[in-house]
């Protein structure tokens, strides 16, 4: 029985990997999960220089899923690269660096010094606010998605997956304008923007006053969205929002996902991808698939 897939050329042992942001860089999951299990870890995002993301408090339940207003912070381009880049390549997966920026001069700087380094996919996050644009996320307007992958497409040693912001008006829109300026797959969904008040302190519950909903409210949305965009273009769409159980995964798988993206999930169940990994092949098992790519789009 075949689990592998491929993702611009990139041959994966199975479709399951982590949501970037959700995972840190697999060091801290590192004893609940084997990471050579996975078909790849997805890292959390990385920019040219530290961030100290959003003040606190950042994160906040709801009632089927979480709110997250971390503001992508992380230590920087170098010390990811001397620090949990070696730590990653110890194991017999798949390294995929999620890159944000500010400006597109940002990405620019760490798609190229990444170019070196053991790193099989790049994603690229552009709901980072565009700084030069009044602060609209780059994947909220087709040109500016655009312009910034033909841009990163030009110096990108390693092949790169635009991850698409649900919070447009047309998602094919968005697929479209990136694969058209040169994306070699395309992954989604990002986060919902969302709310929540504390009627008890009578403020927001989040410092940032919206954040990013995910988990398993999202999973009905996301799923439209993948199949949509599946069906509009031709590059691999790897598809994210709310899977936490082996069903929700071929659920994306049959939409026409060629991958999968595990994150809210983790939190609550260290021991997720694994557990969708086995139910997978579980389901293919019990319904006489030989190979993966055989349920992959399978409903129309």
């Amino acid at each position: 029985m075949n689990m592998k897939v491929k993702i611009a050329g990139v041959e994966l042992k199975n479709p399951v990997m982590t949501a970037s942001g959700t995972f840190g860089s697999g060091e801290e999951y590192s004893e609940f999960v084997d990471l050579n299990k996975l078909g790849a870890v997805v890292t959390k995002g990385v920019a040219n220089v530290p961030w100290p993301g959003n003040p606190t408090p950042r994160i906040a339940e709801t009632s089927c899923g979480m709110m997250n207003a971390i503001g992508l912070q992380n230590p920087g381009l170098d010390v990811f690269v001397k620090r949990d880049l070696p730590f990653l390549a110890k194991y017999d997966t798949k390294v995929i660096v999620n890159v944000c920026g500010k400006t597109t001069a940002d990405y620019l700087e760490v798609v190229e010094k990444l170019g070196n380094e053991k790193v099989d996919l790049l994603e690229i996050n552009v709901s980072c606010p565009n700084v030069k644009h009044g602060g609209i996320a780059f994947g909220q307007d087709p040109k500016c998605l655009a312009d910034i992958t033909k841009e990163i497409k030009k110096i990108a040693k390693q092949p790169i997956i635009m991850k698409l912001s649900p919070n447009v008006t047309d998602i094919v829109e968005m697929a479209k304008a990136a694969e058209d300026s040169g994306a070699d797959a395309l992954s989604l969904i990002n986060t919902l923007t969302g709310m929540k008040i504390d009627i008890h302190k009578r403020a927001f519950a989040l410092a940032n006053k919206t954040g990013g909903l995910s988990g398993p409210a999202i999973k009905p949305i996301a799923l439209r969205m993948v199949y949509q965009v599946a069906n509009a273009v031709k590059v691999p769409v790897i598809g994210m929002g709310g899977i936490t159980t082996a069903e929700d995964a071929i659920e994306f798988l049959l939409a026409g996902a060629t991958g999968i993206s595990v994150g809210t999930a983790n939190f609550a169940n260290p021991h997720a991808t694994e557990e969708i990994i086995l139910g997978i092949e579980k389901y293919l098992q019990d319904n006489k698939f030989q190979d993966i790519n055989e349920l992959i789009g399978l409903v129309k």
